[in-house]
């Protein structure tokens, strides 16, 4: 869903497909924020 939302945004240049591509980002498992890859990592380590 993400990837056609994105496609959709650089075809047509709508805003909302582009919002739709962010809230997707936020909520789907495993797009790790970037950092937070390395904090659960160090994490790991620690145990």
């Amino acid at each position: 869903m993400r990837n056609f939302s994105w496609t959709y945004f650089t075809l047509s240049g709508d805003v909302e497909s582009f919002l739709l591509y962010k809230e997707v980002g936020e909520t789907e498992p495993g797009d790790a924020q970037p950092g937070e890859a390395d904090e659960e990592d160090a994490a790991a380590e620690r145990e």
